[in-house]
């Protein structure tokens, strides 16, 4: 590759691209509450929520010195990541909250990417870190959701015209803020429901800094409602 190409892709991920119409922005945030709202179409767009989950707890253990040993992501959207280190202290403490924190905050960063006109860095940029979990994924389902996303990314950014790329990473960064919301109280109505005798992120935490999981699911709501509120208007350029 020489180095005209190079410089040629530089500057095709890392240029700025025009502002789509206020009318697509509204459109994708509408499209994305039909694939988050009605139950039949949650179980299958949960997935992606999933990879985000996952790969938040996998991406906040790795920056704070534990060993990610792996990432398993199942057919009932649930998953798994296994990392070792200390069973205590700080760094495991950011590791267990970073899962349902992970979608909103991707979604507030992917907002902000897209408020400044970075269209293509933030669809690339979401290709590299799908490469990166695919390295880490342990499991053939999660090895096929993780290619099959990360597949769509690069397709998209390479391939589509500014247009459709803008509809697609507005529709994805939608999704994550909104989808943020749904998960806390997925996980809240399933405590509930069984009495608290539930092994989810928030009963992990609360035995690890002795604060009640029911402020832990209220930090979760607080992030999510909060990065919907911010990343929403920098989306609707409000």
């Amino acid at each position: 590759m020489d180095t005209e190409h190079i410089t040629d892709v530089w500057d095709r991920v890392f240029a700025t691209q025009p502002d789509p119409s206020f009318w697509l922005v509204v459109a994708t945030a509408v499209v994305a509450l039909a694939v988050m709202l009605p139950y039949s179409a949650w179980r299958i767009s949960r997935n992606a929520i999933t990879i985000a989950h996952e790969g938040g707890h996998g991406l906040v253990a790795l920056l704070t010195g534990r060993k990610l040993d792996g990432i398993r992501l199942h057919s009932d959207t649930s998953g798994l990541t296994v990392s070792r280190g200390k069973p205590h202290g700080l760094g495991m403490v950011l590791t267990a909250a970073a899962g349902y924190t992970a979608p909103s905050l991707l979604g507030l960063a992917g907002a902000a990417l897209l408020a400044a006109g970075h269209i293509t860095a933030l669809l690339w940029g979401a290709t590299a870190l799908l490469l990166a979990m695919l390295i880490m994924t342990r499991n053939a389902y999660g090895v096929l959701t993780v290619v099959l996303a990360g597949a769509a990314f690069f397709l998209v950014s390479w391939l589509t015209t500014a247009e459709v790329q803008a509809a697609f990473a507005y529709a994805v960064v939608w999704f994550l803020l909104l989808g943020g919301v749904r998960p806390p109280f997925e996980i809240q109505g399933k405590r509930r429901r069984s009495g608290g005798r539930v092994d989810s992120d928030p009963d992990q935490l609360a035995r690890l800094t002795n604060v009640p999981a029911a402020v832990w699911l209220g930090f979760f709501h607080l992030v999510a409602l909060c990065s919907l509120f911010g990343g929403g208007r920098w989306l609707l350029e409000l």
